[in-house]
């Protein structure tokens, strides 16, 4: 059985950051969960869900180009992606975030792609 991309409890997260977003809210979250790709190197760590659709989410997003950029992704979209092997796209089960989502979104672009 494929694991969730997100939990219950990121998703009541990810939704409260949303919520605090479309009230206009000045904001830097810490990233609430980070997806990755199994067989490339794209990277997504998502801050904040969409209160309105539940699906379109906000974050850092690595397609592994080396233009790492602040934007939306939609879940249901990324849950039906497989890699160049046909690997989904997975949760990192041990993430937690070290930094603000401006923190990493600074570093990344420094870098060429997300780090940690």
């Amino acid at each position: 059985m494929k694991q969730p991309l997100v939990t219950d409890g990121q998703r009541a997260q990810l939704l409260a950051n949303g919520r605090a977003r479309a009230e206009g809210q000045a904001l830097d979250p810490l990233p609430v969960v980070r997806l990755f790709t199994l067989d490339a190197h794209a990277t997504w760590l998502l801050a904040a869900l969409d209160p309105e659709d539940g699906d379109t989410a906000y974050g850092l997003c690595d397609i592994g180009i080396g233009l790492p950029a602040l934007g939306t992704v939609r879940l249901s979209e990324l849950a039906s992606i497989l890699g160049p092997t046909g690997r989904p796209i997975a949760r990192d089960l041990y993430f937690v975030a070290q930094r603000t989502l401006s923190e990493y979104t600074r570093l990344a672009r420094l870098n060429g792609s997300v780090i940690d």
